[in-house]
């Protein structure tokens, strides 16, 4: 779960994290009495939305005037950001930065630990630096049974500036974030920049936290923070379904059954040059009424130009699934190609009560898949 830029900043200031001084605003009103109450020849205004590169998008501009705030502030609210409107704007005192930071602590699944990440080339470019120059960018494995003593922290600083007043500063945040990563159960706590203003002080002038789904129930604070997008809601209501879902940015709409077929899925869409829309899990023992469910969720989205059922009949029964395909159809107007793969138990059934429904049955995967991804290629050409 993810969190907005003014959400993890205030949570930074619960942990002693130094931040500029910043204003929450829902309205171009709003904004500009913020700009008067900060009494500052400058600020920022920053567009909050669930997604990076905001700078780079024209989300983030500095303002110096209340007519600019206005301007500005209206321009921002009527913008979209990845697929995000923006509803809030983040008014936050412009700092004169010398340096920019990079911090962050983050799971490593390869050592199975936390590792504690570092760079004294911090800023919008960071994954630029990541690419172009790693070795400008420090790893840190955190024991857990350590964590994060002093020494440790202050090698990290050591590694950002050998100033040692601004060591002083660093030190302690370092040991701050790593406190706040484990006692709110996140999966990345980021600030970047970390930055050192031409005063010699250093401040998280920007933020980001993930937080572990699974952890929610000790951390009710952390679940109030969240505001659900489209996809989440999708997903939350296909949970209660009994689904297993996730949005993707395909145009191959997967109804499969079992997690491991629906991988398996995914990742032949793949190898053979296209992409699915979701992954779609309906589960070991799926009556035909889950799968008009499933079918609806499916139509959901606008984006699919052919449906892939791929189904292993195990405990699932093949015709309860074709049942359940047959309804579905009587109650939508489908007019996408539909390519059907049934295997197992009860196959005969299914597709004798699937032979004259508007579905192009297929004995294997590989032919149903090198079917759907030929109707998308074809769509395209068509276009």
């Amino acid at each position: 779960m993810k969190i907005h830029e003014y959400q993890a900043k205030g949570i930074f200031k619960s942990f002693q994290i130094p931040t500029e001084k910043f204003i929450l605003c829902q309205s171009v009103d709003e904004v500009v009495e913020a700009f008067e109450s900060m009494n500052s020849k400058e600020v920022m205004l920053k567009a909050q939305v669930l997604t990076g590169g905001r700078f780079k998008k024209g989300g983030i501009k500095k303002v110096d005037s209340l007519e600019s705030a206005r301007q500005t502030a209206t321009e921002i609210f009527s913008m979209q950001i990845d697929d995000y409107l923006v509803e809030e704007i983040l008014v936050s005192e412009a700092v004169d930065i010398k340096s920019e930071n990079y911090i962050s602590f983050t799971i490593d699944r390869t050592t199975k630990s936390i590792v504690l990440i570092a760079s004294a080339s911090g800023g919008v470019d960071i994954e630029e630096v990541v690419a172009s120059n790693p070795d400008a960018v420090y790893r840190i494995p955190i024991n857990p049974f350590v964590g994060i003593p002093d020494y440790t922290a202050r090698e990290c600083a050591f590694k950002l500036t050998s100033d040692y007043s601004l060591v002083k500063q660093i030190t302690p945040i370092i040991q701050n974030l790593y406190e706040l990563f484990v006692c709110k159960d996140a999966t990345l706590a980021e600030i970047n920049p970390l930055a050192v203003t031409t005063d010699g002080v250093v401040l998280a002038i920007d933020g980001k936290m993930v937080f572990d789904a699974n952890a929610f129930y000790r951390q009710p604070d952390v679940v109030d923070l969240h505001t659900p997008t489209e996809a989440e809601i999708k997903e939350n209501i296909a949970k209660e379904k009994g689904f297993s879902f996730v949005q993707l940015d395909g145009n191959i709409g997967c109804l499969v059954n079992g997690a491991g077929l629906a991988m398996a899925t995914n990742d032949l869409i793949e190898m053979n040059g296209a992409q699915s829309a979701n992954f779609l899990d309906i589960g070991g023992s799926s009556t035909s009424e889950k799968v008009v469910q499933a079918f609806d969720l499916l139509l959901e989205d606008d984006k699919v130009g052919v449906f892939l059922v791929s189904i292993f009949g195990g405990i699932t029964r093949c015709d309860d699934v074709a049942r359940g395909l047959i309804e579905a159809l009587k109650k939508v107007k489908v007019v996408q190609p539909i390519i059907v793969r049934l295997t197992g138990t009860n196959e005969k059934e299914a597709r004798e009560l699937l032979k004259d429904e508007a579905v192009v049955l297929t004995d294997t995967m590989e032919d149903a898949i090198k079917l759907a991804v030929f109707a998308i290629e074809s769509s395209k050409t068509n276009l």
